[in-house]
């Protein structure tokens, strides 16, 4: 995994664990601006968490209106120096896990690699944050879909999502992968993170991570 250089993000105000939410507002108005163009294939995968395709210079305006504190990069190959400008204006840490594209899952895809960068989407500390490879499509689908897993969303329902993003280029072995994805390994790396509350009273609460050595 490769990090950006960006400023060190404050902790979250009266964040709860994203595994706990439940019936929240997704998203607000993105400014009121009809002009502002989401990246392809854009959607709101939870409170603070988006996924999209690859963002191009007249995405910005749109993505800088969504306030990222993080981004989460799929792809192998270097961020182009026009988006790693825009993320270094915008004091975005960029997150890279270099995933390969290909047509079987099994053979690109680590369950290490999906494990760290659930932690990544996991600490709330790095929202608002941006899923996205090329098309946001598979390699997207592969990591929410572990991500809903996660979550308790029924097998049925996670691969409805998977397919309503990827259309006609849907892979059985993308949703192979993600059925068979272990969620007890992934209990194992959490194990790994405490959640502890400080403050008084549910409105000053922070969310701290504590590696257990």
């Amino acid at each position: 995994m490769k990090i950006s250089e960006a400023a060190v993000a404050e902790e979250e105000e009266g964040a709860r664990p994203i595994l706990e939410r439940r019936q929240e507002p997704l998203m607000g108005s993105v400014g009121g601006d009809a002009h502002l163009i989401p990246p392809s294939n854009f959607g709101v995968v939870d409170v603070g968490i988006f996924r999209s395709g690859f963002p191009t210079w007249d995405n910005f305006p749109f993505l800088e209106a969504l306030n990222l504190r993080s981004i989460v990069y799929l792809c192998p190959e270097p961020y182009p120096a026009a988006n790693a400008e825009f993320v270094r204006s915008q004091g975005i840490r960029l997150f890279q896990f270099g995933i390969e594209g290909s047509r079987e899952a099994f053979a690109t895809v680590s369950n290490h690699a999906i494990m760290e960068t659930l932690g990544v989407l996991l600490d709330v500390r790095n929202h608002p944050i941006l899923i996205h490879c090329k098309r946001g499509k598979h390699r997207t689908g592969c990591l929410v879909g572990c991500f809903r897993k996660l979550q308790n969303w029924c097998i049925s329902s996670v691969h409805e999502e998977y397919i309503k993003f990827a259309s006609v280029k849907a892979r059985p072995s993308d949703m192979r992968f993600i059925e068979m994805f272990d969620v007890s390994c992934m209990m194992q790396c959490v194990l790994h993170i405490l959640y502890q509350y400080h403050g008084c009273g549910n409105h000053t609460r922070r969310l701290a991570y504590q590696k257990i050595s």
